[in-house]
């Protein structure tokens, strides 16, 4: 299995991954493009675990998946892969490239007004949640530059948002987001205190937007970034105060086993080339917001050239 993007420090495959245009920040977290290069009879078995719903367009590869419908399988075409409470297994044989969109919480429900919650460990045609992203696939050239194709999905996503004039997410949801960024072992209580909001409607909104408790949104918030670190793709600068983050070592692995289905060591051990192309792009857009990335400059995990 070649990368086609760059490997970390440890080999692990890349992405090309970045922040969206200024004006489709409200709706758009991050932009990614992944293209790994295997020969035609290698199976890859592997899982994600996404904390918001994603767009994923598969322009090269054979993979299927286990979801809360049961077994999946595809080739090329668009596809909406709703929050996922726990890792889901996929299988990708041969090569690879998957480029795609992950939508802000409440993007959803805000254009198309289906809650998160009803697609939650699934994964549907777009064209089922009213996304017309499969013309995408004529617009986006397998042979092309990665950037193109990152500009190409800005582009569609533009042209869709204006037509919809889609309304901008619920701003609770946007600060509980934030939060699980920066800090996922705060206070469910004292954050719905803050916002002035009553803990009986924050659950509500949290289903609606994320599909899942508040409390499930910091967890799993939390164990992605244990997850990155672990598959050295974080800052090694925050690796302390990530595991600070649980009360001891039996707490983070019974919290990390039930998101993930394994042990952190058993996590280390296994190879997990989609995961960590995954958990990359989501430490590459939190410490983005930070403002602790340089443009133009190496992530710190990134193996120089």
């Amino acid at each position: 299995m070649a990368p086609r993007l760059g490997v970390s420090r440890d080999g692990q495959p890349l992405s090309l991954n970045r922040l969206p245009a200024p004006d489709l920040a409200p709706w758009i977290g991050w932009l990614y493009a992944t293209s790994v290069e295997a020969p035609p009879d290698y199976e890859l078995n592997c899982s994600l675990l996404s904390d918001t719903a994603m767009i994923r367009i598969q322009l090269e590869g054979n993979w299927s998946a286990q979801t809360r419908d049961g077994h999946i399988s595809g080739t090329t075409g668009a596809l909406y892969f709703g929050p996922q409470s726990k890792a889901m297994p996929i299988t990708v044989r041969g090569s690879f490239t998957s480029v795609g969109i992950a939508l802000k919480p409440g993007t959803g429900h805000s254009v198309t007004g289906l809650p998160a919650a009803d697609f939650v460990d699934r994964i549907v045609p777009c064209e089922e949640v009213g996304l017309p992203v499969g013309a995408a696939l004529g617009a986006l050239d397998p042979t092309g530059a990665p950037e193109d194709w990152l500009k190409a999905l800005e582009t569609i996503a533009r042209a869709f948002l204006c037509g919809a004039k889609a309304k901008e997410p619920n701003a609770i949801s946007a600060r509980l987001e934030w939060l699980a960024l920066t800090d996922p072992s705060a206070s469910v209580a004292d954050f719905a205190e803050e916002n002035g909001i009553s803990l009986r409607q924050l659950e509500r909104n949290c289903r609606r937007d994320f599909g899942v408790t508040p409390k499930q949104v910091l967890r799993r918030a939390r164990a992605l970034d244990m997850a990155s670190s672990l598959r050295g793709v974080s800052d090694m600068a925050e690796e302390d105060e990530m595991i600070l983050r649980y009360y001891d070592q039996s707490h983070m692995t019974h919290e990390f086993s039930r998101l993930f289905g394994m042990t952190p060591r058993q996590f280390v051990e296994t190879p997990q080339p989609l995961m960590t192309l995954a958990l990359e792009s989501r430490q590459s857009r939190r410490l983005a917001l930070l403002e602790r990335l340089t443009p133009g400059k190496p992530r710190p995990w990134q193996k120089a050239d």
